[in-house]
């Protein structure tokens, strides 16, 4: 696969063809799940070129909309390159990171390993000053998180009230949804 072994531009490449393969099609989703792309693209998101963490990070957003992948990628190790992208990734890599996060987190398992993974704070420093989409992104991964009783205690902890009541109070109208 070239998302594995091509060049830089190979692998660039290939990450944005999986991530537009796996754009709204369930069964791309999970066919690229099922042939191993999993693996090659959470490398690629933490080890990859700025670019090829930024496509490696969407096709990861768009492979978190099918429920079995989204336990196969937290336990495959596909949150901690997520995390560490909304810390630092471009700034489109923080927002399919951020979106990632926020359909992984639908899953109860992983909001517990988003957490203990350390992605409370990021998201809430995304929450406060990404841009518009970022966050958007954020503050929907944060509500997804919330569900749970423990996460809600450190999601407030962390400093998160603020900057959520910051984005319902003047956010655009998708930050507010």
């Amino acid at each position: 696969m070239l998302a594995k072994s091509g060049t830089d531009k190979e692998k660039e490449h290939a990450a944005a063809a999986l991530g537009n393969l796996a754009f709204d099609n369930a069964d791309n989703q999970k066919a690229i799940a099922d042939l191993g792309g999993l693996a090659p693209l959470t490398e690629l998101a933490k080890s990859g070129t700025d670019k090829q963490k930024e496509d490696a990070a969407g096709a990861l957003w768009n492979l978190s909309f099918n429920d079995d992948n989204k336990k196969t990628m937290a336990e495959a190790g596909g949150v901690a390159p997520l995390i560490a992208l909304v810390q630092s990734g471009t700034d489109k890599a923080k927002m399919y990171a951020a979106g990632a996060l926020r359909a992984l987190a639908l899953n109860a398992d992983n909001r517990t390993a988003i957490v203990k993974a350390g992605g409370v704070a990021p998201l809430i420093e995304l929450a406060r000053s990404g841009t518009d989409r970022q966050k958007q992104y954020a503050a929907s991964a944060l509500w997804n998180l919330a569900v749970n009783d423990d996460n809600k205690k450190a999601i407030a902890e962390a400093g998160g009230v603020a900057p959520l009541i910051e984005l319902a109070r003047s956010g655009t109208d998708k930050q507010k949804e």
